[in-house]
């Protein structure tokens, strides 16, 4: 009865901690559509239009040119970056053209894609191209010679690589979307960054008291702000590890105590 009873309460802890990690695990929504969603990139880093994620940004440009937007991604987050490229009229090419897109992280490290379509050529009857990008999972802290990716700001760069030199120029619409699955406690690491990697200045500049200019922080930032990154799932996990380890010893030893010293034995013996 005993053991029962212990049972009973271990199930019910463990409930009770695995609804936390169950919500932590969900993907990550998407912002509210009060926000309009983009309608330029930008042609640097600098001026890199900022989007949030879950937001389609589009853009209008010409063959030739570097497009660029940015984007939050913090720890425990696996961002995928998805383009669409809408080509010029077939009759205006000469030939196929080759497309490609990469992501940098805050310190404008080039990252690798764990798997999508990076780099694409279209034929030149083909209307549109799109291209993917499915990053690592951003950890809280990595070795300052890793290439890891980190919480912070993310850019994303669209160029066309392949063309011939009568094409340059042709009109093209871009679509960029980026959405995240958020990994939890399964990519958590020890340690986290004292500041996000994020533009210390943005473009823009604001107007002080006086009315000179002054530097503006950027504004980039997850919707529920960042990650302190001592917290994870793995928490919830070590505990129920606890929890049944404790469990494991209680039913062992009411398996092997046995009924105690017999009655025919005396107290003295």
């Amino acid at each position: 009865m005993y053991v029962r009873r212990v049972l009973s309460t271990a199930l019910l802890l463990l409930g009770i901690a695995a609804a936390p990690a169950a919500a932590d695990s969900s993907p990550s929504a998407s912002p509210s559509g009060d926000s309009a969603a983009p309608t330029q990139a930008g042609t640097s880093f600098r001026t890199a239009t900022e989007i949030e994620q879950g937001q389609q940004a589009t853009a209008s440009g010409s063959t030739g040119d570097y497009l660029y937007w940015s984007f939050p991604a913090d720890a425990g987050q696996r961002p995928t970056v998805k383009a669409t490229v809408k080509l010029p009229e077939a009759s205006t090419r000469h030939a196929g053209q080759t497309w490609q897109l990469d992501v940098y992280d805050g310190l404008r490290r080039r990252q690798a894609c764990q798997y999508g379509a990076q780099t694409r050529t279209a034929a030149q009857d083909a209307a549109s191209v799109e291209l993917a990008c499915t990053l690592r999972t951003v950890r809280s802290w990595s070795e300052t010679w890793a290439n890891d990716p980190l919480p912070g700001t993310y850019y994303v760069r669209l160029t066309v690589t392949g063309l011939q030199a009568s094409d340059l120029g042709l009109p093209v619409g871009a679509e960029v979307k980026v959405d995240s699955k958020d990994i939890g406690g399964a990519a958590a690491v020890d340690g986290s960054l004292a500041k996000p990697l994020v533009p210390g200045i943005a473009t823009s500049v604001g107007k002080s008291d006086s009315g000179s200019s002054t530097a503006v922080l950027s504004s980039i930032e997850p919707d529920d702000g960042w990650a302190s990154g001592w917290w994870s799932d793995r928490w919830v996990w070590t505990a129920i590890g606890g929890i049944l380890a404790a469990l494991a010893g209680i039913g062992g030893y009411a398996l092997t105590r046995g009924a105690g010293r017999p009655s025919r034995v005396p107290p003295g013996a």
